[in-house]
């Protein structure tokens, strides 16, 4: 009997190292803290700049929505995926782009994703600003790590850098 021909786990595709790195969120964190925030963003409250992201599902075509925060480096604006290559972030990259909502406001948006040797000074940031929220998802690495710390977490977080449609 021949095994069968196991995957790699990452495939390299334009300067970005796909992984298959996923954190799912407990109970708590889906039926409680998501959908509070995502209740407060849709409502114009912005929870330490939070979003509800909308994209369009890569197979079925219904938008998706989740809650997301918007870090702005530079004079540019990013999402960061730190639970690593959740559904959103495959959807993202199949509609290369969607919409962010803070109440009625509603931006349309087109996404490039970033290659993993950009994504430091992005990830330290996004630590600084979020590690309390956030740090757990992110293997003891916090924004005041070595930046060869910061690019081997590198594959395990999908960074898109957005563009707002005019």
């Amino acid at each position: 009997m021949v095994a069968p021909k196991a995957r790699a786990p990452l495939s390299q595709t334009r300067g970005v190292v796909v992984s298959t790195h996923v954190q799912k969120p407990g109970w708590f964190t889906v039926n409680v803290f998501n959908r509070m925030v995502a209740w407060l963003t849709r409502r114009g409250l912005s929870v330490w700049g939070s979003r509800v992201l909308a994209v369009r599902g890569r197979k079925s075509g219904e938008w998706r929505t989740t809650p997301v925060n918007l870090l702005t480096v530079d004079g540019r604006q990013y999402l960061v995926a730190p639970r690593g290559h959740v559904q959103w972030t495959h959807n993202m990259r199949a509609a290369g782009g969607g919409e962010l909502h803070l109440g009625k406001r509603v931006e349309a948006f087109t996404a490039t994703e970033v290659g993993d040797d950009d994504k430091v000074p992005l990830l330290r940031a996004y630590l600084k600003r979020w590690k309390a929220e956030v740090g757990v998802f992110f293997k003891g690495v916090g924004p005041d790590s070595p930046d060869a710390d910061l690019r081997r977490i590198a594959p395990d977080h999908p960074v898109f850098r957005i563009t707002v449609k005019s």
